[in-house]
């Protein structure tokens, strides 16, 4: 038994607790969309999940994963080597006719969506520009793949624009330097100078502000110095654009038509808008063959389940069919929500997605903040460091569009009353 192990992590526990950073695992059952039970029965209003559009609960797509699992609870295997599901096939078509792409690629998760895309394309000698506040997934995607990284500052497409040409001009001296050393002809050089791939990598909705990627600016510069650019539409897809496409039809171009062809691949999840679990990258066909052959995240893992698979295809049919009814109502309560709790004082992250965030500051706080609201029966994420920096802990409200009016008004009150009773503690 490994003693010395053991008494590292209990320190290091020991520090996570004295920075009031320590985090645990609360048992719910939902019991609609909006609200949960824990262990003892107690209900909560719940503004801590990603369920945009509510479709968890949506007899649809419940009755689909019912049918599906007749014909078997688990995939068994991975897909290269048990054989795909129907309803695997099924619903990346459908992924793809809605992005408007030539082909889409599931994988297991969001997370592993990230890591399985950029460390199979990313190689030694290549540049990845990462946005300062990219997901996590991103981050880690990045940190094992051999491409070298330039991080810009957040949204800041002077700053990327800026790196990119100091990139360009240190490949110059490096071929140039190379090609002097080794005396090698102009069509080796050439070669060499080819060899070195630029990627641009953005959340398109930024997970912990809510904010939105300048992707217009973005798409030009990838134009402009020739990047492959992809866009994390974890938190777009269902939620921003006129049907809920994402970040690449919340803007247009000069002609009036969305972005879809300036982005080489759009990476999405499962688990938010279209209700289930699960991972998808979509964009060119030629991406999807390479990352069949080589991405291990894909190639190794067990495949989704018929279940999981077909109550996402019903949750996206859904989101095709009603767009218009499901983003109004998530765009109304946004609104709402927002409008009463920047009038109640508080410090709210300006945006129009349904991540709110309310700046804290002390992990202290914010985590007694959340807190005080369980006790009152309302559970709101506090979101502390690594997640934030230092100092910009905060409380992160995410709207659906199935919460009520009444139940978003009352919120909002006991939020501000609390805030109130906190500051005069202070």
């Amino acid at each position: 038994m490994n003693k010395n192990l053991e008494n590292q992590i209990k320190e290091e526990l020991e520090e996570i607790n004295q920075k009031n950073l320590t985090r645990k695992i609360d048992n719910l059952r939902f019991v609609t969309s909006t609200r949960a039970i824990d262990e003892n029965g107690k209900e909560y209003l719940v503004y801590g999940t990603n369920n945009y559009l509510g479709l968890t609960h949506h007899p649809d797509v419940i009755k689909s994963a019912q049918t599906a699992s007749v014909n078997g609870t688990g995939s068994t295997g991975s897909r290269l080597t048990t054989g795909g599901t129907f309803e695997a096939h099924e619903l990346e078509k459908n992924i793809s006719s809605f992005k408007a792409t030539e082909s889409t690629l599931l994988f297991n998760t969001g997370y592993m969506t990230n890591l399985g895309v950029i460390y199979t394309l990313c190689k030694k000698g290549d540049v990845i520009f990462s946005d300062r506040l990219n997901h996590a997934s991103i981050i880690d995607g990045i940190k094992i793949s051999k491409a070298d990284v330039k991080i810009y500052k957040h949204k800041d497409t002077d700053d990327l624009e800026r790196l990119i040409q100091e990139a360009v001009e240190e490949n110059k001296t490096k071929n140039l330097t190379n090609n002097t050393q080794n005396n090698t002809n102009e069509e080796n050089k050439t070669e060499n100078e080819n060899s070195q791939n630029f990627f641009i990598i953005t959340d398109g909705v930024f997970s912990m502000d809510g904010d939105i990627a300048p992707l217009p600016e973005l798409t030009e510069i990838a134009e402009k110095y020739n990047c492959c650019l992809i866009i994390d539409d974890a938190h777009a897809t269902g939620v921003i654009g006129k049907t809920g496409k994402g970040t690449v039809e919340y803007y247009k171009d000069k002609t009036g038509t969305d972005l879809t062809p300036y982005v080489d691949l759009q990476i999405g999840t499962l688990s938010k808008a279209l209700a289930s679990e699960g991972g998808y990258v979509t964009g060119k066909k030629i991406y999807m063959d390479y990352l069949i052959n080589k991405s291990r995240p894909f190639i190794f893992s067990t495949a989704l389940s018929p279940a999981t698979l077909a109550s996402a295809n019903t949750a996206l049919n859904l989101l095709r069919e009603n767009h218009e009814e499901y983003l109004s109502a998530l765009r109304r309560n946004t609104r709402r929500m927002r409008e009463l709790l920047s009038a109640g004082g508080l410090n709210v992250v300006e945006g129009e997605t349904p991540i709110i965030p309310i700046i804290i500051g002390p992990a202290k706080l914010a985590g007694e903040f959340a807190q005080k609201l369980e006790e009152e029966g309302i559970l709101v994420s506090a979101i502390r460091p690594p997640s934030v920096p230092d100092g910009e802990s905060r409380l992160r409200l995410t709207i659906i569009a199935t919460h009520t009016i009444e139940e978003i008004e009352y919120t909002a009150d006991i939020v501000i009353r609390i805030w109130n009773e906190l500051k005069t503690e202070k």
